[in-house]
């Protein structure tokens, strides 16, 4: 079950930054850091179409990895190591560049900063757990 899960949080992000791709704004002031007066950055089309592309294969990698499907996409080579690298990309994510992102970040009162600590941060967490779990299991 925390594979479908897992896959699944990680299949609806991909949509959501598919939504971003074709041009919707809805959340999207609150998913980028910021300095409190502008975005750090400015993502384009290209590179959310490719972070839509990443979270869909993870959610595909952890489904195959947990046995919740048949392993059919992946070389079987990254089974012996994939949810490792997954997983701390997540938590490494979670804990963040102690500046801007992460549970450890100094800049804490912008929008982004808030949704971070509450939400963006924890899933990060349960995501890069669950995919241990998966490599684990």
């Amino acid at each position: 079950m925390l594979f479908w899960i897992v896959g699944g949080i990680l299949f609806m992000l991909s949509g959501i930054h598919l939504y971003w791709m074709a041009g919707g704004e809805a959340g999207a002031n609150a998913v980028i850091p910021s300095n409190g007066s502008e975005p750090l950055f400015r993502p384009g089309k290209a590179g959310t179409g490719m972070v839509a592309a990443a979270l869909a294969l993870a959610g595909w990698f952890v489904l195959e990895l947990g046995g919740a499907v048949e392993r059919y996409v992946f070389p079987e080579w990254l089974f012996s190591f994939g949810g490792w690298v997954l997983g701390g990309i997540f938590l490494l994510r979670a804990i963040g560049d102690l500046k801007w992102v992460g549970f450890f970040k100094k800049q804490r009162r912008t929008l982004f900063a808030t949704w971070d600590t509450m939400f963006y941060s924890p899933l990060c967490l349960f995501l890069g757990t669950g995919a241990i779990a998966a490599q684990i299991m």
